[in-house]
């Protein structure tokens, strides 16, 4: 079990720790990968790396299903955070083969941000 340290910038990002996972799954010993955050307003997924646009409009949408402006309950003023972190979840689990986690093509794993800026951590497995 590894862990890294990652900082985001704002309050809602995608960051891509894709580079993070690959270079820990390198020379370990299995055949998953387990990736997760133990975080409540943050979740970690797997989507398309290659175009930006992609997370722009996933980071869109859930503002659209999950406005940060509706009158919640829950005080703290990030009640959209939690909400938005149980819908992308805190883990994946990644085959890997000869070193690389086994994503498709265009795939990368985001460490999603829903209550930033904030350092996270992220826990990675070997299996």
């Amino acid at each position: 079990m590894t862990e890294i340290r990652v900082k985001t910038s704002k309050r809602v990002e995608a960051v891509n720790i894709t580079e993070h996972i690959t270079k820990m799954v390198e020379s370990g010993q299995g055949t998953l990968v387990h990736i997760y955050t133990p975080h409540t307003t943050c979740g970690i997924t797997i989507n398309e790396e290659a175009d930006p646009d992609v997370m722009r409009d996933i980071i869109d949408a859930f503002e659209r299903i999950v406005p940060a402006n509706h009158p919640y309950r829950h005080g703290e003023g990030n009640s959209d955070a939690h909400i938005k972190a149980t819908l992308a979840g805190s883990s994946v689990t990644v085959p890997y083969i000869k070193g690389k986690p086994a994503l498709g093509t265009w795939q990368g794993i985001f460490l999603m941000e829903f209550d930033g800026p904030r350092e996270r951590k992220v826990i990675i497995t070997l299996i």
